[in-house]
Parts: structure tokens; C-alpha cells; sequence
């Protein structure tokens, strides 16, 4: 398991600059001014800072950039790391210099002097995301990462918020940690009995096995399974901290390895599948943060585990399968099962807690990174309040996201012969075909939003908050939405 890097709140002192080990960062304003604690690093570099702050390196920097002093004289640290960023500037302004100080930091530690400044939490989240590297599968232990220490004027008034910034912190790693987990290591077991751990942290927790599964009429999350080994589950987490409210209800595919099933895939990149359980692990994520800040709140989390392989026993296209609700879907493509996971759990999950709102979380089509690359998540949505405040949690914390069209034209493409619907609808407008199947499992009057994230969860380049690999996309936008929306 990956622990983010302790970080410790202190009250500015000065005099304790000079003998700090590691990378201290300084932020500089955009005319080159400096705070106390700046000017007394320029003290005891000899002008080094003032003569950064006037060049012209610094002048092409923009607002949340970083450059680096190395081994600056008259201090013990290994460098200074010169932050543009003013007084006045944003929480995404902030954020992009923690990640710029996260990827700096390079394993030392780091002395974050962040004076009177409102925003040193949105740089310390920032940099304690930035700061991680999946290990666990390399025979040598990583070494612990090294502390941060975030040093201010007034450390109470910050208290509060880098408490949410060890909460946040901890499900984003936990979300890593699951989606970069190879498949014969995280199977499905496995990954439930990380989710029954939980409840060491005040979860309640509750995995349904394949018999209690059948007794429901999971029929479509069962008959994705039937080709593999591992048994199929589905895990229940349950946050009851908002009184007598009906409970928020988030959805996760958990698809711990895809092989596309008979349908299969192509050898190439098929490596990558091992990331198809995504969205359960956004879920899992949140749900972690949610108990460790103790969200007044009420939410349940559920997780369709399960395995696509081709076997004797698997799935073949062609087959009827009937749903939980009732319904029967032709299984054209096997690979398409994605949608038949989250439709039984989205319909036991109102079914169950009649939720005030419902969102699912899925790397659910290829399409979608067709459409919206690597850089946002595809939102599709029956109501327009529940998918604003998806947006506006996404945009607040620098999370991309970008609403998709859903219409009644698509259903066309998703009529079968002989069943009462096809699981695919060919390639024109995948990711929408694939939403309209999902909205057929959601229940007039529940607000709901399908968050396809193939193109967010795991990348080949850095994204916004992470290295390249698992992103944890998802966990700070769901917790911003419980924060502001749905907490009493």
C-alpha cells in the first residue's frame, strides 16, 4: 500500500530556514516581491532569490511554476525551489505548484514556506499527490517517502483544511494503488477483502457472493463472470453520516481484468486491461476519504466485481440474458460488458436505498477517448442540476470533465429481434449508445450521471495531480460534489 508523504503543520519561524535539509520552497509574486520568510532566503543566499525573481527565466515562468536553486549557498538544504505564484491566485493556480514542488521534490524533504498565504493547503494537496510511485510488485521496498512540512503564520487557520488535504490524499492513493495492481495479484477476492478493511475506519462493509447474486437476478453482472475462475461479487460500502437523508449512491464497473471475453481483444496493449475495474476503485476511494474526514453525509458505495475471460463457459455473442429489473439484452459483443455490470448494480442500488441522487463511474468505452482524448471524462446526464454539479465540482478541482449529449434518437441503434434490447449499437456514437443502454436502468425520478472515464483513469503521460499510470480521476470531483452538494 502507498502512503502519501507525512506532512506536519507549523508556525513560521525564520530561524529555522537555514539548517532545513531537503528543497525549501519560497513563492515569489509575479513583480518579484517578497515575503518575510522569502527575504530572509535571500539573506542567506546572498541575493540569489532577488536575482531569480528579476530574470528572465523568471519573467517566462507562468502562475504555479517552479524552477530550482541547487545547493544554495549559506543554507543546508539541497535546493530552493522558486515558486511563481501570487498572494491573490486561485486553487488551480495553487494546486499546479504543489504538483510542480510534488515532481521537484524527488524524494527529499520539503519545507513548503507558505507565510499568510490562503491558499498553502491547495499547494500542499497538490504536492502530496504529485509525490507517488506504484512498488509494490518490486522485490526492493521503496523507501518511505520523505515528509512535508508546510510552514504559516497562523497554523489553525489551516488546520482544518490540510486535515481534508490527509483524507483526499489517502483515497486517491488507495484508488492508485487498486487500478495499478496486476490482475493475477488484485483479483476479485482480493480486491473485496481490501474493501472489508475498511471497516477498520468506521465502513460498513458487505460483499455478496455469486449465491446471493443469483437469489437477486444479477443475471447480466453473473453471466460476465461465467468464464472465469473468479468468483464474481458485489461489494456494498455504506457511509451513514447525514442523519435520516436518503443516501448518494455511487456506482463502480469493477471489471478486475478484460480480456474482452469470446469477443476478444487484440494481443497488443490487452497488458492495460488490468485498469477496467477504474471506476470501483474511484468509488473505493472515495468512500475511504469520506470516513476519514467524517463527511456529514449519507452515501453508499457499490462495486460490481468480476472477470471477463473466454472459456468453455463464457458468454457468447448471441446470448439472451434477462437483467435484475426484468429486462432481456441480446449480448451481441462480449467486450461491451461493461454496461451489463453496472446495470444490475445501478438497479439493486435503487432498488435498495432509493437513492436522492446516483452517479456510476466506468472505463466504459473506447469511444470516449476518441471523442475527449485523455484530458476529460465524459459526462452524460438525465438532469441538468446533478450533472451541473458534477461540472462545477470537476472544473473546482482541476479535474476535467465535458457533458455528452443523450437523446432518444440513439435507442434506435440498441433495438434487438429478438430481445428488448442489444447490448452494443455499433461504432457511430459509442460512448452515447452505451450511456442511452445505462439510462434504461435508472428510475424515473432518480437523478443520475454516467461518468465515463477510459480516457482519465490510467495514462501514458503525467496528468493534472499524478505521474503517468493510475490518476485517481474521480475522487477529488465525487468528494467536492458530497462536500458541497449533499453534506448537512
Amino acid at each position: 500500500m502507498t502512503t502519501p508523504a507525512p506532512a506536519t503543520l507549523t508556525e513560521t519561524d525564520l530561524d529555522a530556514i537555514a539548517a532545513f535539509e531537503g528543497r525549501v520552497a519560497i513563492f515569489v509574486e509575479e513583480d518579484g516581491r517578497l515575503d518575510p520568510a522569502g527575504r530572509r532566503v535571500n539573506r542567506l543566499t546572498r541575493g540569489a532569490l532577488e536575482r531569480m525573481a528579476a530574470s528572465g527565466r523568471f519573467t517566462e515562468m507562468k502562475q504555479g511554476d517552479a524552477a530550482e536553486i541547487a545547493y544554495p549557498s549559506g543554507m543546508a538544504a539541497h535546493g530552493v525551489v522558486v515558486v511563481k505564484l501570487d498572494r491573490r491566485a486561485g486553487d488551480e493556480a495553487a494546486r499546479k505548484a504543489g504538483v510542480a514542488l510534488g515532481r521537484i521534490k524527488a524524494g527529499k524533504p520539503l519545507l513548503i514556506l507558505g507565510g499568510n498565504r490562503k491558499h498553502a493547503a491547495g499547494v500542499l494537496l497538490g504536492a502530496t499527490l504529485r509525490a507517488y510511485a506504484y512498488s509494490d510488485q518490486k522485490t526492493k521496498a521503496a523507501d518511505p517517502e520523505a515528509p512535508i512540512t508546510l510552514m504559516v503564520g497562523a497554523p489553525d487557520d489551516h488546520r482544518a483544511a490540510v486535515d481534508a488535504v490527509f483524507a483526499l490524499a489517502e483515497g486517491v492513493f488507495f484508488t492508485r494503488d487498486l487500478v495499478s495492481a496486476p490482475a493475477n495479484v488484485l483479483t476479485t477476492t482480493e480486491f473485496a477483502a481490501r474493501l472489508e478493511a475498511l471497516r477498520g475506519i468506521g465502513l460498513e462493509v458487505e460483499v455478496l457472493d455469486e449465491d446471493r447474486l443469483e437469489e437477486l437476478g444479477m443475471r447480466l453482472l453473473l453471466a460476465v463472470g461465467q468464464g472465469s475462475r473468479a468468483p464474481t461479487k458485489m461489494v456494498v460500502m455504506r457511509w451513514m453520516g447525514g442523519g435520516d437523508e436518503a443516501p448518494v449512491a455511487l456506482v463502480g464497473k469493477g471489471v478486475v481484468f478484460d480480456t474482452g471475453g469470446i469477443s476478444i481483444k487484440p494481443a497488443a496493449g490487452m497488458e492495460d486491461m488490468t485498469m477496467d475495474m477504474g471506476g470501483a476503485g474511484v468509488v473505493s476511494g472515495v468512500m475511504k476519504t469520506l470516513a476519514l474526514r467524517k463527511a456529514k453525509a449519507n452515501v453508499v458505495g457499490l462495486v460490481g466485481l468480476v472477470e471477463n475471460m473466454p472459456d468453455g463457459n463464457a458468454i457468447r455473442p448471441g446470448d439472451v440474458v434477462a437483467s435484475m429489473k426484468g429486462d432481456t439484452v441480446e449480448i451481441i459483443n462480449t467486450d461491451a460488458e461493461g454496461r451489463l455490470v453496472l446495470a444490475d448494480v445501478m438497479w439493486y442500488a435503487q432498488e435498495t436505498y432509493q437513492p436522492r441522487a446516483m452517479v456510476d463511474l466506468a472505463t466504459l468505452t473506447g469511444a470516449i477517448i476518441i471523442g475527449l482524448g485523455h484530458e476529460k471524462a465524459g459526462v452524460f446526464s438525465n438532469d441538468d442540476t446533478l450533472s451541473g454539479q458534477v461540472l462545477k465540482a470537476a472544473g473546482a478541482v482541476g479535474e476535467g470533465a465535458w457533458r455528452m449529449p443523450l437523446d432518444p434518437a440513439y435507442d434506435a441503434q440498441l433495438k434487438s429481434d429478438i430481445a428488448d434490447m442489444k447490448n452494443v449499437g455499433g461504432r457511430p456514437a459509442g460512448s452515447i449508445t452505451a450511456a442511452q443502454f445505462l439510462q434504461r436502468f435508472v428510475k424515473d425520478g432518480t437523478p443520475w450521471v454516467h461518468l465515463d472515464i477510459a480516457g482519465v483513469a490510467s495514462t501514458k503521460s503525467e496528468s493534472a495531480h499524478a505521474p503517468k499510470g493510475a490518476s485517481g480521476w474521480g475522487v477529488l470531483t465525487l468528494d467536492r460534489l458530497i462536500r458541497d452538494g449533499f453534506e448537512g
